[in-house]
């Protein structure tokens, strides 16, 4: 299986070298090979598919209904180039308000195409080429690609494998003159773990700290795709809070479980110092990357799509019962808090080898090699309750010849 996960990119090429690294990434070949592998037999009847955060049932009739209704044109301009849409960024900043209830502008809105592009505006408005980037693995298995493409050098650091909270004495000892952005990704993926005040409350201390120290600013962006996909009534709190140099990232399609439709943003917090010439600087960025505004039909639904989400209350209970039968099996694993995601301990060290003997059973899940943490395996909630069901059997046998349940 090795030689899916190595470039095909022919050395007698002249590529140009940034172009050459994104498509080398270890970590993006072997996610590409494996995506390959699983498309084989992602649509056989009987499936169990909990790899990504994909629907597996219709979509919501009100999400529908709020794309129809702005489908008529209102007027000549109605399909015209759209850039931040005036009531989309007040319905935005309105909820961000409401979330974490501090008072976020309109203007402090730059709407994109999903979480992807807010990522990559974010570390391009305020890198340089050569600067460093630190995240925590595992991560969400795009960073290093993005980081990667902005001509950054991504540096990574591994969180407490016991909690699932951010390793702050790591963070700190991968801060070098060079660094410029720390991501944090809260509720996590694909941990689940929603990180606490405190925990938060010293990050920022120790950015603080670092800033001074360097004479450079770092910066904190902040990935919370999840923010609205919370359990048991937990209360996010975003970095935002504590920490004034923070960009909030944020993905629609989370929130409605409609990745396809590209939409999301990249937020300013009021407690950012130098705010409005930044905001100067996201709005160019917006156009020199590509024009990466949402399409005008999804900014016109915004305000209505920002009324309602999927339904949190069937993601827990699915949560809850993957949760309690894995456990009850042998499988070790946390409770996750928020996201759509289990990660499991594998039953066996090779977590590749466990996962395809989990697909010989149907059943569908993402190797923890993936994620650059071996000895792990996520499941998405996102899978339909009979596939949960039809899945249970399956994870039994596979934990009992494993030799642990």
């Amino acid at each position: 299986m090795a030689d899916l996960y190595e470039s095909k990119l022919s050395t007698r090429v002249d590529f140009p070298a940034r172009a050459r690294a994104v498509a080398s990434i270890p970590s993006l070949l072997r996610l590409q090979a494996f995506l390959r592998m699983h498309a084989r037999r992602q649509h056989e009847p009987g499936i169990c598919d909990f790899t990504l955060g994909n629907p597996h049932q219709m979509p919501q009739e009100a999400y529908v209904a709020a794309l129809r209704n702005q489908l008529e044109p209102r007027n000549e301009l109605w399909f015209a180039y759209k850039s931040n849409g005036v009531e989309a960024q007040q319905a935005a900043a309105a909820s961000l308000q409401r979330l974490l209830e501090m008072p976020f502008e309109p203007e402090d809105i730059h709407l994109t195409t999903g979480g992807f592009t807010a990522i990559a505006m974010a570390l391009k408005a305020v890198a340089d080429p050569g600067d460093e980037v630190i995240y925590s693995l595992p991560p969400w298995f795009l960073y290093e690609p993005i980081i990667t493409e902005a001509g950054l050098v991504p540096v990574k650091v591994l969180i407490d494998t016991e909690t699932f909270d951010l390793d702050l004495m790591a963070i700190a000892s991968a801060i070098t003159p060079r660094t410029r952005v720390v991501i944090v990704n809260s509720p996590n993926n694909p941990t689940g773990r929603i990180y606490p005040p405190a925990l938060l409350v010293k990050l920022a201390a120790m950015l603080e700290l670092a800033s001074e120290r360097n004479g450079r600013r770092i910066y904190l962006l902040s990935d919370e795709a999840y923010n609205r996909i919370v359990y048991d009534g937990v209360r996010f709190h975003s970095p935002a809070e504590y920490y004034p140099h923070t960009l909030l990232a944020y993905s629609y399609g989370k929130t409605h479980l409609a990745p396809g439709q590209r939409m999301g943003y990249l937020a300013l917090p009021p407690t950012m110092p130098d705010r409005d010439a930044l905001r100067e600087i996201l709005s160019a960025l917006q156009v020199a990357m590509g024009w990466i505004y949402p399409n005008a039909l999804l900014q016109y639904a915004l305000p209505e799509l920002e009324t309602f989400s999927i339904d949190v209350g069937q993601l827990q209970r699915k949560r809850d019962r993957l949760y309690e039968e894995l456990t009850g099996m042998g499988y070790r694993l946390h409770r996750p808090e928020g996201s759509f995601y289990l990660f499991v301990h594998s039953p066996v060290p090779d977590d590749e080898a466990f996962t395809e003997s989990l697909a010989t059973r149907d059943v569908f899940v993402l190797p923890g090699v993936l994620f650059e943490t071996p000895g792990f395996f996520r499941i998405s909630l996102t899978a339909n309750e009979e596939m949960v069901e039809r899945s249970l059997p399956a994870f039994a046998e596979a934990i009992r010849l494993a030799g642990v349940g």
